[in-house]
């Protein structure tokens, strides 16, 4: 009796012993890094667009490295691997550029499948990894998007505006724009009717050269259309000004205006005009650039009725749009910057009338230029008017052509009271100029839309 209890308590003990072995080992199998069970990640959309000509990129990802990777195109009469590879060493994340499948230039096919296989380096499922199978859902199209421009301004000049009327039309259309110099893109506005489009552009005083000027069309498999805007360009004499800034200016304006606007100011006065002139003036810009193109969201065009507007009553002329101001700190010069707008002086704290209905889009301290209010007149035009004193509106105010909206100031990064006056087009600081000019207007942009409008009404 004594022997078969103990007996049983060894077997017992055996069998513990077992089954502690089996759930460690089983724990550890679980646990392990080498035996990680999560499959492999493939980052392409459900459904994709394909032109068949550019390539299609595909991410796939996995902790324990990719191990193998096919993939293959189906559409019911081709079946075909674009790709394929077994790895030797661990690849945690992979981009691949699939290239189209070669088919017979008379295929007509509007609707494929894309299979992706992946296999990773995991030691799960007895050494034979996680694997997962993704098949998309391919669309093809290879038909490029509509895009013509029916009219536009003649000429453009340096630091001035002009207009585009597009037709662009693709029923997968993703992306539309005008270009300038591949550098500054501006936003197409529907106008009229459905597949037309318009924008106010500019020549952006700070490029030099003028290229060329385009409308580009993207639809969502990738096909582009480019149509060049044909305009003629008018030269622009650029004013230098030599400015001279003292040691008092930088520690009661430059560095007023940097605490004011809760930046950091540097220890050393010339860095601080520098910063201020120049890093600080860019973060101003931007922010005009934000306000203004926020503005154009959601806006049809329908009409555009824009009257010349009017320099400050009883005012001179102080300094022009477009001059390079070059800033000189004891007869040695320290920075540069332009002048975006133009600068009415009269009498101290002289009322600010605005010329065109609109809407207030912005009014705050906006550093440099001081208590700043900013009015959204339609199409992406917007006139601003900076250093002012008493502000009579707030954002969201409806405004009218002579409502008072302000008293001339010297707030902001200035040496008196002034009023700077300024017109931005898609956030970018133009010649105010063009913009007072009755005639400027009707040749430029008003005869342009007119014979526009005929076109896209059939009148």
């Amino acid at each position: 009796m004594g022997y078969s209890n103990k007996k049983s308590k060894f077997m017992g003990l055996g069998l513990s012993f077992v089954a502690v072995s089996v759930v460690s080992v089983f724990g550890f199998l679980y646990l392990s890094p080498e035996f990680e069970q999560n499959k492999p990640e493939i980052q392409i959309g459900d459904e994709v667009y394909w032109n068949l000509k550019s390539n299609l990129k595909v991410n796939l990802k996995d902790e324990s490295g990719i191990k193998y990777y096919k993939i293959t195109y189906k559409d019911g009469k081709n079946d075909i691997v674009l790709d394929q590879k077994v790895f030797k060493t661990i690849e945690q994340s992979l981009t691949l550029d699939i290239k189209p499948p070669k088919l017979n230039l008379f295929s007509k096919i509007d609707d494929a499948k894309l299979q992706i296989e992946v296999n990773d380096n995991s030691k799960w499922d007895f050494f034979n990894g996680n694997n997962i199978t993704k098949t998309v859902d391919i669309k093809i199209d290879t038909k490029a998007p509509v895009a013509n421009v029916l009219g536009n301004s003649r000429y453009i000049q340096r630091g001035g505006s002009a207009v585009v009327v597009t037709q662009v039309e693709d029923e997968n259309l993703v992306d539309k724009y005008i270009i300038f110099n591949d550098k500054k893109r501006f936003k197409l506005l529907p106008y009229k009717k459905e597949n037309y489009f318009i924008a106010l552009i500019a020549w952006p005083i700070d490029i030099e050269k003028f290229h060329k000027v385009r409308l580009e069309a993207i639809d969502k498999a990738g096909n582009k259309t480019i149509t060049k805007v044909p305009l003629y360009i008018q030269k622009k004499k650029i004013k230098n000004q030599k400015i001279p800034i003292t040691k008092d200016f930088i520690k009661n304006v430059s560095e007023f205006v940097l605490e004011r606007s809760g930046e950091t100011v540097p220890n050393d006065l010339e860095e601080t005009f520098i910063y201020s002139n120049k890093d600080f003036r860019e973060k101003n810009l931007k922010k005009i650039f934000e306000v203004s193109n926020k503005a154009m969201e959601n806006e049809y065009v329908d009409n555009f009725d824009i009257k010349a507007f009017r320099r400050l009553r009883g005012s001179q002329t102080v300094a022009g749009y477009g001059e390079r101001r070059k800033y000189y700190l004891d007869d040695r010069k320290i920075n540069e910057a332009w002048h975006l707008g133009i600068d009415w002086a009269s009498v101290k704290n002289a009322t600010v009338k605005v010329s065109n209905d609109g809407e207030v889009i912005f009014k705050d301290y906006l550093g440099l230029y001081g208590n700043t209010i900013i009015i959204n007149h339609g199409m992406g035009l917007s006139s601003l008017y900076a250093h002012t004193s008493l502000q009579k509106v707030s954002v969201g105010d409806k405004v009218e052509s002579g409502q008072v909206i302000a008293n001339t100031g010297a707030t902001g990064a200035v040496f008196g009271d002034h009023l700077h006056f300024g017109i931005v087009v898609q956030g970018v600081e133009v010649n105010p100029l063009e913009w007072m000019d009755k005639n400027w207007i009707k040749v430029r942009i008003t005869n342009v839309l007119d014979k526009c409008n005929k076109i896209i009404t059939g009148k």
